[in-house]
């Protein structure tokens, strides 16, 4: 492990994170006691690195506030489940409301926090998650558009390359946009991004690439962030 810059710390001794890595490294900056939200799909594993001591109370926005880990064997109640129709469980306290009221917590800025996946983030901060536009992909916008405008911040969890080989972050979104101007990070498996509506995209850290190799793969300005 080296650092480049008092702020921005390499550890490229080792590859890039796994998902479950991924999932723990954004945990560990979801402030003590925020109300958040975790979108469908790999948003879903942060909240197995949160424990009830953390004080971070989880939403979902099929209208369920005080959501506990993913329920398992016994704990499975099939009319327990989250947005993702996965069974969890429940932490003392926890309310249950209609979907109307859930979807008027996550636009009435309720929510400090939710994270989402993406397709695509533009370094402005510019979200694209529900639609890739190829003909045969099959759309699932979901409640993203109410979180990504709603909440106070928005935490995006994705691969930083697709399987080709292209970057997610890019200088502007080529799939339909889900909201402007939304993201304030990026948690991704070779760097964690930190978006501040600048001229600059911020690197905190990165995994199994240097600084210098980031800014040559992607066509997007970087900058170190600063403490």
């Amino acid at each position: 492990m080296s650092a480049v810059s008092p702020s921005v710390v390499e550890h490229t001794g080792r590859g890039p994170l796994g998902r479950d890595e991924m999932a723990q490294v954004l945990a560990r900056d979801i402030p003590r006691g925020a109300y958040v939200n975790l979108g469908i799909g790999q948003p879903t594993t942060v909240g197995d690195h949160l424990s009830p001591e953390s004080g971070v109370i989880f939403h979902t926005e099929n209208g369920m506030l005080g959501m506990g880990p993913a329920a398992t064997g016994d704990a499975i109640d099939p009319d327990l489940i989250n947005a993702g129709k996965f069974p969890v469980t429940e932490l003392p306290g926890a309310a249950y409301f209609h979907h109307a009221d859930s979807f008027a917590m996550m636009r009435g800025g309720h929510l400090d926090l939710c994270v989402l996946g993406a397709y695509q983030v533009s370094a402005s901060g510019d979200l694209a998650n529900w639609h890739t536009g190829e003909p045969d992909a099959i759309p699932a916008v979901g409640g993203a558009m109410d979180l990504a405008v709603g909440a106070k911040q928005v935490f995006v969890l994705m691969s930083l390359f697709t399987r080709k080989g292209e970057p997610k972050l890019v200088s502007a979104c080529t799939y339909p946009l889900t909201a402007l101007r939304c993201v304030n990070r990026i948690y991704t498996d070779v760097a964690v991004f930190e978006i501040t509506g600048g001229d600059q995209v911020l690197v905190r850290e990165t995994w199994g690439i240097s600084f210098d190799e980031l800014r040559t793969r992607l066509d997007v300005p970087l900058a170190a962030a600063t403490p």
